[in-house]
């Protein structure tokens, strides 16, 4: 009876210590898990919203890209001769059939004239039942605005096609600055909203009274993103610039750092917004996050879970080994301080091993962490700088064809001046053939975005040398320089595409132009152009005799950004080079200082 009392508490004692351990083991297991919870959402969260910037910044690019592309035409189409004698007495189905040839070539949805009056006289949909010809547009804000500051932009549901749309208005005055007229240019975004499709999420524009303009949902499309006041709702609809849309609200609700939806957009997302520079618009990204979320917290909560569990069984060892050791303790006395001599040896080894796990683990899924976000930021900054360097090849790029649109226009002043409507006819001319050349650019570089332009073909070189020295015209003569050109036996071609190498040919010269002119009329300035076949190859050579390059410029020639102009980009040799490479030919330089360069593009010939 007296061995039986200490056996029975020591069990009571095992009994309270199991318990202990247990509760012990749920709370931590719990707390860790709720904090794991926690901090994955905030990741997932952070995370989405850098990719619904990204997003953002990739939307807001495509929608500049349509918006600037068009705001341009209404400006060049006033100028023109043949809209002008249109509105006065001239031949308007001509003017039916430019317009409807200009739509076609620049992707406008609808471009038509408009007298002082309102009524549209000319329209490049003339041919379609929902013709605009003979409509009264008096009273869109786009002709009002125009007749009154001379430009405009209205966003609008049309009354005839019921197709939603930005209309860009510029006003025709006669000599005497009288108003003639308006021409309005109507673009459609269907294409800018499939894009935007593509870049994940939802994305939408919004006026600055909260209305949709533009979305991704096309049942999103005029609705608003707070109730209007009654007057206003009452103004928009009376001006029928949103037809009869309800401008109900949308099914968005903001939620702290999230916004919860419906409908199509049912769940949680994370929001990035953007002004849309130019406009009174805001771009407004969700992504949703709700997948991010439930992953994350995945991830870490079972990180927790596996440090737990051998944390917890090296625990539950410990707890027995002491219980089996104080059990042995009390039936051996004479070997209890050896056996707690090694238990105390043995569970500090196990706690030092255990805490280097942890601290390795730790250490792991910091380094890991750290990868991770190294990768994102790297992916992100090589997606700007292609970006930027695109943008700014577009911009050097259409400085060359405007500079020359420029003296043509100057050219047709003076020959108007002089009573020559004929040389001032082929000066408007060689003005339309530029502006077909500016699209053709447009579309080359984003094709070379897109690291693809169209298949390779056979091109004249003597169709495309004279096509550049046609735009450089002008600043040859101003430089006084005579270019030297090879009289070519018999028709040399060679694989390529005729605008991108027009503009190889441009940037070289304009460059040896501009460097002759380094030299302040030190020696007379020298520009040839050589051309030799060397058997599949042809060879097309650029010689100055301006002041030459170092060997440091020369080595950095093909560097973007690298230049040694006062006010150059540092894409025009680089751009170059890169589309002679995807024609799969080289181009090569060399240079003397004080005696002149000479660049050298290879190609294949063609059959």
């Amino acid at each position: 009876m007296a061995r039986s009392l200490p056996e029975e508490r020591d069990r009571r004692d095992a009994r309270r210590h199991w318990i202990a351990f247990a509760l012990l083991i749920a709370v931590i297991a719990i707390t860790a898990l709720v904090i794991a919870g926690d901090i994955g959402r905030n990741r997932a969260i952070a995370t989405t919203r850098a990719r619904a910037e990204d997003a953002g910044t990739l939307a807001l690019a495509i929608l500049r890209g349509e918006l600037e592309k068009q705001r341009a035409l209404p400006v060049i189409l006033a100028r023109d001769p043949d809209v002008r004698s249109a509105l006065v007495d001239g031949d308007r189905h001509a003017l039916d059939l430019k317009l409807e040839a200009i739509a076609r070539e620049t992707r406008a949805a609808v471009i038509y004239a408009l007298g002082k009056d309102g009524v549209a006289i000319a329209a490049s949909n003339w041919r379609e039942p929902t013709s605009f010809v003979g409509n009264d547009y008096a009273f869109r804000d786009y002709f009002s605005g125009a007749v009154a500051g001379g430009t405009a932009e209205q966003f609008a549901l049309g009354t005839v096609s019921k197709r939603p749309g930005l209309y860009i208005t510029s006003r025709l005055d006669d000599e005497g600055g009288n108003a003639l007229g308006v021409i309005v240019v109507k673009v459609e975004f269907d294409q800018v909203e499939a894009d935007w499709r593509a870049l994940g999420g939802e994305t939408y524009i919004v006026d600055s009274r909260g209305v949709v303009l533009l979305s991704t949902v096309a049942d999103w499309r005029f609705q608003v993103e707070n109730a209007l006041a009654p007057n206003v709702a009452a103004e928009i609809r009376q001006s029928l610039q949103f037809g009869a849309a309800p401008l109900t609200p949308l099914p968005l609700r903001s939620d702290s750092e999230v916004v919860r939806g419906t409908d199509a957009a049912a769940g949680t997302h994370v929001a990035a917004r953007l002004p849309v520079p130019t406009t009174d618009w805001q771009l407004e990204v969700l992504m949703p996050v709700d997948r991010a979320i439930r992953d994350d917290r995945a991830r870490l909560q079972t990180l927790v879970a596996l440090l737990l569990m051998p944390g917890a069984a090296l625990g539950a060892l410990a707890l027995r080994r002491r219980q089996v050791n104080l059990a042995r303790l009390s039936a051996e006395a004479q070997v209890k301080a050896e056996l707690e001599r090694r238990v105390a040896e043995r569970t500090s080894a196990l706690a030092g091993a255990n805490k280097r796990l942890v601290e390795e683990m730790a250490e792991h899924t910091r380094a890991q962490e750290r990868l991770s976000d190294a990768r994102e930021e790297l992916a992100k900054a090589n997606r700007l700088a292609t970006l930027g360097q695109v943008t700014a090849g577009v911009a050097h790029e259409i400085n060359q064809p405007l500079a020359a649109m420029r003296t043509y226009a100057e050219n047709a002043r003076t020959f108007l001046g002089r009573a020559d409507p004929a040389s001032a006819d082929g000066a408007l001319a060689r003005i339309v053939g530029l502006t077909e050349r500016i699209g053709a650019i447009t579309d080359t570089l984003r094709g070379f975005a897109r690291r693809g332009g169209g298949p390779l073909g056979p091109v004249d070189l003597k169709e495309a040398i004279d096509g550049a020295l046609m735009i450089l015209d002008a600043a040859l003569r101003q430089a006084g320089i005579v270019p030297v050109i090879p009289a070519l036996i018999s028709p040399v071609s060679v694989l390529a595409r005729p605008v991108e190498l027009e503009q190889i040919l441009v940037n070289l010269m304009r460059n040896a132009i501009e460097a002759m002119a380094q030299e302040n009329g030190a020696r007379a300035p020298r520009l040839a152009i050589d051309i030799a076949l060397q058997g599949e190859v042809v060879d097309i050579a650029i010689t100055d005799n301006g002041p030459g390059l170092d060997d440091e410029a020369l080595a950095a020639l093909f560097t973007p950004f690298r230049t040694t102009k006062p006010r150059g980009l540092g894409l025009g040799l680089v751009i170059s080079h890169d589309i002679v490479s995807a024609f799969g030919g080289t181009l090569s330089a060399t240079s003397t200082p004080g005696q002149g360069s000479s660049f050298t593009i290879s190609l294949k010939r063609a059959a």
